[in-house]
């Protein structure tokens, strides 16, 4: 299980790492890159930064 930390810097742990890969890439990023949008997740917010998406992206 792979823990990151959100942007209020609260840890998160990823229970299913494949399926939140595919859905920041889904649905926010555009041409392989972090869109700037806003995901919440269970209570965790992470601002879709080209620099976030190639780090989730790299785990």
């Amino acid at each position: 299980m792979v823990q990151i930390e959100d942007d209020n810097g609260k840890k998160y742990k990823i229970e299913d790492l494949n399926s939140f890969k595919l859905h920041i890439k889904k649905y926010h990023s555009k041409d392989g890159k972090g869109d700037g949008s806003l995901h919440e997740e269970n209570g965790y917010w992470f601002r879709v930064t080209e620099e976030f998406y190639d780090y989730v992206m790299g785990l």
